[in-house]
């Protein structure tokens, strides 16, 4: 209950920052699939061909064992309310003191609406918006969070300092499952793969901020001013 609560405190905050700056968010991703049926029925005639989040993923690299990374730990699953996966390092860097098979970060994936409602946390600190540079072709997208006290609803621990971390967001839609599954594996048609065009428009749906460009760094950012 009070994890309920807590996630119910901090997403009331992102839903009054968005306010602040005219957007409504929505609730949901079945909001958003209903939005776009509607509005796109050329494009989308169907449920089955509306993409939607696959996966948020949370990368950390802390670059070193030890106490740094037991904090960061701490802080990934305080912020995402799940246990991060141990990272390890493929192969031995020796100007930076990492060996093979070192434990160098940590990696949390969020699906349902657990990675929908993290990725409006997120990307909050871009004034939620996301930057057509920052796409690939299929509609899928990264970004960068230097600082994790930036996301609506945290606190500074003194105890656990601060961490920064990679979000990854995979866009998909039905039928993608043939690339997983353990027996007559196949590969996703073309023309079945999710566009970036339509990826656009769910996020603009989702009440999300489009710009054309890239995306500028978190300092370049701070120096024009946030407007919270």
């Amino acid at each position: 209950m009070a994890k309920k609560a807590k996630k119910s405190e901090y997403m009331d905050k992102v839903e009054e920052l968005a306010k602040s700056m005219g957007l409504k968010l929505a609730k949901n991703e079945e909001e958003v699939i209903k939005k776009l049926l509607k509005k796109y029925p050329d494009k989308f005639p169907n449920k089955m061909l509306v993409p939607k989040i696959s996966a948020v993923v949370i990368n950390c690299s802390v670059g070193k064992s030890g106490e740094p990374l037991e904090k960061a730990r701490k802080i990934l699953e305080e912020l995402t309310g799940r246990k991060p996966k141990l990272v390890r390092a493929k192969k031995t860097i020796k100007q930076f003191d990492i060996h093979k098979k070192q434990p160098i970060g940590w990696v949390v994936t969020l699906r349902g609406q657990e990675a929908f409602d993290f990725l409006k946390r997120a990307i909050s600190v871009y004034d939620f918006k996301v930057y057509e540079g920052s796409m690939d072709k299929y509609g899928n997208f990264s970004f960068g969070i230097d600082e994790h006290i930036k996301l609506p609803g945290t606190r500074y621990d003194p105890e656990l300092g601060t961490i920064g971390f990679d979000v990854s967001v995979t866009m998909e839609r039905a039928g993608y499952r043939v690339i997983r599954r353990r027996l007559r594996k196949s590969k996703i048609p073309e023309r079945h793969r999710v566009k970036k065009e339509e990826v656009i428009l769910y996020l603009k749906e989702m009440g999300l901020r489009v710009v054309s460009g890239k995306k500028p760094t978190l300092a370049e950012l701070a120096m024009g001013g946030r407007g919270r």
